[in-house]
């Protein structure tokens, strides 16, 4: 009879150990792609096998013994890759044969070196988030192999069907194979262009998981949940570097205020409407103390440490008024000018608005009502419309606040641009 606690354990280990696993399987096979197929076939064994003969002594190593086996086999298949068959069938157990829950003792002086387990496990999210690849492809690929999420799970966390996930994956594995791209840690001289893409890849999963772009849940905590685990990953793989402890820090600053940002029915609660008792005062001391790591190299904030000083501005008040808003406008000047972009110009405007007033920020919202890059978003209208209910002209308010409604994709965010608009002075309807 099957025990279901086979299943969970199965679940856990992969979540927690995939990345070694692919990693290892990587270093040992050269073949990335061959890697993460070997390591679902491991996966594949461990669900059938676990529950039926118990959950092995070291459930990883088990994975992983698997794992080389299977590559192994497929070496064997192919005789003109003898030499490296030999060399792997060397790194094995005694025994060799494969039986019961558990094959006998994992190499753990041979795999499960932490030195090589941090190498190998950074040379998986560079090669996960490879410039070679897009970005669609770059987060499917490392919510896959570094966060152990299935297809199904990426394609509910996006909300796009399971094929095209599993598509994008084939291809982003095709498309590393065909460059060529080496399973490694890139060299010194390379790091801080290949590190920005890996870090643009955690921030875009966390950005869709803490403000769904899409369906009836403003925050998926899943998602959000998965982008601060791949930060800690990294700070700890790369404590020399300021701008992945600002990131940590943004992120988890950010989530201290998740348990205050949703009502007790789903719905949105805004900022200023927020129980500053419910954030997570852990999370806000984890950010601020990641931050502090940041500075500390003195080097000055960069793109994602100028974003969690900001977030640490909103966090450190007692309230709305108490912000320090001045200097949430004085960090956006400087984000804009290390990484100009209409969307750092909007959040600016807001910032300004609260500093100064809404007349001083409606000029900068009105200067980028041609950006292309508001052109089918809800963004720009919503905050116009803000702005212009706040200065007392409800009717241009009105018509912003409609087609911010008609365009916004989250329905827990169209509920909040929709009772804004009900709240409009009735003589203006």
């Amino acid at each position: 009879m099957d025990d279901p606690t086979g299943r969970k354990a199965v679940a856990a280990v992969w979540r927690i150990d995939s990345a070694r696993i692919i990693g290892a399987l990587t270093r040992y096979t050269g073949d990335f792609a061959l890697a993460e197929d070997l390591a679902q076939e491991a996966l594949a064994e461990a669900l059938v096998t676990w529950p039926r003969e118990g959950v092995p002594n070291n459930p990883a190593g088990w994975l992983l013994t698997v794992g080389r086996r299977r590559a192994i086999d497929a070496f064997r298949r192919r005789s003109a890759r003898d030499e490296k068959y030999a060399a792997m069938a060397h790194h094995l157990p005694e025994g060799g044969a494969l039986t019961g829950a558990d094959p006998g003792p994992a190499p753990d002086d041979v795999l499960w070196d932490p030195d090589q387990i941090d190498d190998d496990t950074l040379a998986l999210m560079f090669t996960s988030c490879h410039p070679v690849l897009s970005r669609e492809a770059g987060v499917a690929l490392t919510l896959r192999v570094i966060g152990g999420l299935t297809s199904d799970e990426i394609a509910r966390a996006f909300l796009v069907p399971t094929a095209t996930v599993q598509a994008r994956i084939t291809r982003a594995k095709k498309t590393l194979g065909a460059a060529g791209v080496p399973f490694e840690v890139p060299p010194v001289a390379e790091r801080p262009a290949r590190l920005a893409q890996v870090l643009s890849v955690v921030y875009l999963i966390f950005t869709e998981g803490s403000s769904a772009s899409s369906g009836d849940e403003v925050i998926r905590f899943d998602l959000a949940g998965e982008a601060q685990r791949l930060a800690r990953i990294l700070s700890r793989l790369m404590p020399e570097e300021p701008e992945v402890h600002s990131l940590l820090a943004l992120l988890e600053l950010t989530a201290a205020r998740f348990p205050a940002r949703r009502g007790p029915d789903g719905e949105t609660v805004l900022l200023e409407e927020q129980d500053r008792r419910r954030w997570d005062r852990s999370a806000i001391a984890r950010g601020r103390a990641a931050l502090a790591k940041a500075t500390g190299a003195g080097r000055g904030y960069g793109y994602y440490g100028l974003q969690a000083a900001i977030a640490e501005c909103h966090a450190v008040a007692s309230s709305v008024g108490e912000t320090n808003w001045g200097r949430i406008v004085a960090l956006y000047d400087g984000l804009g000018r290390l990484a100009p972009s209409p969307v750092v110009d909007l959040n600016r405007a807001v910032a300004v608005s609260m500093a100064q007033g809404p007349e001083a920020a409606l000029p900068i919202v009105d200067a980028l009502a041609s950006a292309d890059t508001f052109k089918d978003s809800h963004q720009l209208p919503g905050v116009r419309g803000e702005l212009l209910r706040r200065l007392g002209r409800f009717g241009e308010a009105r018509t912003e606040l409609e087609q911010a409604i008609r365009l916004c994709g989250n329905e827990r965010e169209r509920e909040v641009l929709t009772r804004k608009l009900a709240e409009l002075s009735p003589s203006d309807h």
